[in-house]
């Protein structure tokens, strides 16, 4: 089990499946939302509409059209309130829930982005921690899955810099 951080598009990356830091409604929006709605093409978005939105914490699953991954894990991070709302508990179990969404259709490899980093406001050091910890705790936790593959994709430097460290300093 390997867990790697690279800077990059999230919409590029080949792998069996991709996640999107949605918002509720599952209808596309800003940021990286907005990147893989529109990079999957409308047939997502038609997908998304028959799923009745999502519960911040929860994770669902599409098919990923255009996109070189297979599939889309939908997941919708907290809104960052100062960080004594339960917003790590939250955004812990978006990545659980998209690592246990990815078991159970046996993909092998995921790309998940600095989910709830962007304009959902959750600083993006503590975010990185919750995600490597939160990451990390799964596989281990988990063995036999066939998740072998787990890639954090930032968007820049510095949030890039942040998980770099964070997962570093999981051995």
């Amino acid at each position: 089990m390997t867990i790697r951080v690279t800077e990059g598009d999230i919409t590029t990356v080949p792998v069996d499946a991709i996640v999107n830091a949605a918002n509720n409604s599952l209808l596309g929006g800003g940021g990286v939302d907005g990147a893989i709605h529109r990079a999957a093409g409308p047939e997502l978005l038609a997908e998304c509409r028959l799923l009745g939105g999502c519960r911040t914490g929860d994770a669902k699953i599409t098919r990923a059209y255009a996109l070189p991954a297979r599939y889309v894990i939908h997941t919708v991070g907290p809104v960052w309130q100062g960080g004594d709302r339960g917003e790590a508990d939250m955004l812990a179990r978006c990545y659980w829930r998209s690592l246990v969404l990815a078991a159970d259709y046996g993909l092998k490899s995921i790309a998940f982005p600095a989910i709830s980093t962007g304009a959902y406001g959750y600083p993006v050091e503590h975010a990185a921690q919750v995600a490597a910890a939160a990451t990390h705790a799964w596989l281990f936790s988990n063995p036999g899955t066939g998740v072998e593959d787990v890639r954090f994709v930032c968007f820049d430097i510095l949030a890039t810099s942040h998980y770099r460290r964070a997962v570093q300093a999981l051995g």
